[in-house]
């Protein structure tokens, strides 16, 4: 027992001896007058950074607390009240978190570091794909930041502060070091798009959406989860070591579309895959599928994209999701041995594989078949059959049994006009559908990706039962 208790302290204490040894290699001889040793300084101008790291940090970092949960979130059990951590990103009150620490919310309470409480913290939006949420309170004053890193530039090796609420401890640090980078974890956490920064900082329960900081008290990810031995991620208090964020370059570009969309437009390719020597084998086709109407066919080994190869799943996945919708893509596929060259225009990735909620009340929705919502600034971005002079409203989700599917009017169309009356906004639509639904058809003016040139017009017959 003498020698176990020995040995822990030996493994405690080494990395402190290994500092010390090189503050004495490198640094100059002490002054026998100074009563400090020049490997305590060292030591003390460390420990001085992570408490400067802490004090400019924690008023910036908020805890969360989501009442009456209609469903789980990804990590939580207890389905009434989840317990979390976030961070100001933006002065004028917008804050970062994960989706599953809110997911399902009736109420979203946000504590701040001087600890006013907002009870009435706005949901901007979510994106399962990745486990990002935004947030929103108003304050009459700016509020702290904390800034963001360029988390393509984080190294292995490097220090990493984490900063969070565990176990409703609030404002607990812990330091360690980035232990990996582009981690991926089972497939039973449902974020689909993983990039994560993995560290072995302590994260626990009611870490999760917390900042993950650099030495300089830079963003370099979200804490989103923790892995335990048996490959189930969590966030239970677990010895596991292993603790994994998400990396804030992404973070900064799915809050970017939150903010101006609400949601996040992603491209789609259709298609079931799985890693083959070569490249990609296509194994399956989803509904619907821009690759197979551009020609791919099951048993194809995608090797190339846009002349870039292709090797990895979670790469390629990053590739096809981050392509404009509408833009004409390049694969180069094996087929039965021989090199073939495709062309394939990029779709929207439909609502149902976003993890967002399809909406079922609403007339657009029973009799029409769409989920329409305001034209964004990202959506600009996003689609390459837009201009800046364009309005109207875009359809987000297309019932299967509906009459926009039936008339082959895809995800990511500009409605621009229904039945001749111009819409500009939702309250257009609204106003226009109401009139159109007393007819037993209905004229909408589109534009999208298979729109040659202009708009062109489409008429829907809707049953009035």
């Amino acid at each position: 027992m003498k020698y176990r208790c020995f040995f822990s302290l030996v493994v405690a204490i080494a990395p402190f001896l290994l500092l010390f040894a090189c503050s004495q290699a490198q640094l100059p001889p002490v002054d026998p007058a100074q009563s400090t040793p020049s490997g305590v300084q060292l030591l003390e101008s460390i420990e001085n950074a992570f408490v400067s790291i802490a004090e400019k940090s924690n008023p910036a970092v908020v805890g969360i607390t989501a009442l009456n949960v209609e469903r789980q979130g990804i990590l939580s059990r207890n389905a009434d009240r989840q317990e979390g951590t976030g961070f100001i990103f933006r002065k004028d009150g917008y804050v970062l978190t994960n989706n599953h620490v809110v997911d399902g919310a009736k109420q979203i309470t946000v504590r701040l570091f001087d600890s006013r409480e907002f009870k009435d913290a706005q949901l901007i939006g979510v994106d399962p794909n990745t486990d990002v949420a935004v947030l929103k309170i108003d304050t009459p004053e700016p509020l702290p930041v904390l800034p963001f890193a360029n988390s393509d530039k984080v190294k292995v090796g490097q220090f990493a502060i984490a900063i969070g609420n565990p176990f409703q401890l609030n404002y607990t640090v812990t330091t360690g070091i980035v232990s990996g980078k582009g981690r991926s974890l089972p497939s039973r956490l449902m974020v689909h798009y993983q990039d994560f920064i993995q560290t072995d900082a302590w994260i626990n329960r009611g870490n999760s959406g917390g900042p993950l900081l650099n030495i300089r008290g830079e963003v370099i990810g979200i804490n989103s989860a923790i892995r335990r031995a048996d490959d189930v991620p969590t966030a239970e208090a677990v010895k596991a070591g292993a603790g994994f964020a998400i990396p804030i370059n992404l973070v900064r570009k799915v809050s970017d579309q939150l903010i101006a969309n609400g949601q996040v437009i992603r491209g789609w390719l259709g298609i079931l895959m799985r890693q083959h020597d070569q490249g990609i084998r296509v194994t399956g086709f989803a509904n619907p599928s821009p690759a197979r109407q551009g020609g791919m066919e099951v048993g194809d080994i995608i090797v190339a994209y846009n002349g870039q190869e292709t090797r990895e799943i979670r790469k390629f996945s990053f590739l096809i999701a981050e392509s404009m919708v509408g833009e004409e893509v390049a694969f180069t596929v094996v087929r039965r041995g021989a090199r073939k060259k495709l062309s394939v225009t990029i779709g929207r990735m439909p609502r149902r594989y976003t993890g967002l909620a399809m909406e079922s009340d609403s007339e657009s929705w029973t009799k029409v078949g769409v989920i329409v919502r305001e034209l964004g600034d990202q959506d600009f971005e996003r689609y390459t059959y837009l201009s800046l002079e364009d309005e109207g409203v875009i359809i987000e989700g297309v019932r299967p049994d509906g009459p926009a599917l039936n008339a082959r009017i895809p995800i990511g169309t500009l409605i621009v006009a229904v039945n001749d009356q111009r819409i500009k906004n939702m309250e257009d639509y609204d106003k226009a559908l109401k009139n159109a639904l007393r007819k037993s058809e209905i004229s909408f003016e589109i534009k999208n990706v298979y729109t040659e040139q202009g708009t062109e017009t489409v008429t829907l017959k809707i049953n009035q039962e």
